[in-house]
């Protein structure tokens, strides 16, 4: 469901700058307020514009919000998880070491391409060059696939990512332990110090976990930094969806032989062929087909 379109017209419409489940801080020209959805269903992302209705000091009731440009989410089942909103790309960090999931990469990458966002994809910890080069093979068919892979090391020197990010606004999202959080502190100093802040306006205590939080870099800049995630689920989309996500696969889009192909094990596929002449990563195709049954994609 995607929130209702409103006109800006005063102070107590902002962007939502932290999420902690139902709960967001927004940040409006009157300053900061920590604000709660009208009704029961959270259907906002850090990221979004809204309005709000002012309930007390610096508190307030979100009413309704600005149609979005993009929204980056994951899904299981039954269920959605809204992660940042009108965002122009995701900035995917792995590391040297320790080592990395391809197929979250993957998955999140689908998930981009579905959103309609760009992606580049961050290999920190360089400086550790005998890992880093097993790194870099690794991710060799994501690079053969056209995405951008950028090589940094957090703790010595950032200015490499700095170019890609000036002019958009970025969503850092990764595993656990890849030194997203040494980077996001590196390229905005003071992020531990704005965190405490917030949980101090917040009254701490009720929120101790961040969904996510957006930092802003410049006028033009933004970073929406998110915590370290194990897992990426894309039940929100079909296997024609996940298929248009790997953007190689798309030259070769109606070619198979039949035109219901999910290009698994079914003769005359265009997909499979162009794996085999290697006009396609075979690990891309592998990663495909591990996503479509594991998600048992419709």
């Amino acid at each position: 469901m995607k929130p209702r379109h409103v006109n800006i017209t005063n102070e107590h419409t902002g962007q939502i700058v932290a999420a902690f489940g139902r709960s967001y801080l927004i940040q409006t020209m009157g300053g900061l307020f920590s604000c709660v959805p009208r009704g029961k269903k959270s259907i906002f992302a850090c990221g979004d514009w809204v309005n709000l209705d002012e309930t007390g000091d610096h508190e307030g009731v979100i009413t309704s919000a600005r149609e979005r440009s993009t929204l980056l989410l994951r899904s299981a089942a039954h269920r959605h998880k809204l992660i940042a909103a009108n965002a122009t790309q995701v900035a995917i960090i792995v590391a040297s070491d320790p080592s990395f999931s391809d197929e979250l990469v993957a998955r999140i990458l689908v998930a981009a391409e579905s959103a309609g966002m760009e992606s580049i994809i961050i290999l920190n910890k360089s400086d550790l060059e005998e890992k880093s080069i097993a790194a870099r093979q690794r991710l060799e068919p994501f690079a053969k696939a056209g995405y951008k892979v950028l090589s940094l090391s957090a703790k010595n020197d950032i200015n490499p990512m700095l170019p890609v990010l000036y002019g958009n606004m970025t969503v850092f999202i990764g595993q656990s332990g890849m030194g997203k959080s040494t980077l996001v502190n590196a390229l905005i100093p003071g992020t531990n110090a704005a965190t405490r802040e917030i949980s101090t306006f917040l009254a701490s205590g009720k929120h101790t976990t961040t969904n996510a939080r957006l930092y802003r870099l410049n006028e033009d800049s933004t970073v929406v930094d998110c915590p370290g995630l194990q897992e990426f689920g894309l039940a929100h989309l079909d296997w024609r969806e996940i298929a248009s996500g790997f953007r190689e696969f798309s030259p070769f889009a109606g070619q198979c032989r039949y035109p219901d192909c999910r290009h698994l094990t079914e003769p005359g596929c265009s997909i499979a062929a162009a794996t085999t002449l290697g006009t396609i990563h075979e690990r891309r195709l592998e990663l495909y087909r591990r996503i479509i049954t594991a998600e048992g994609a419709r």
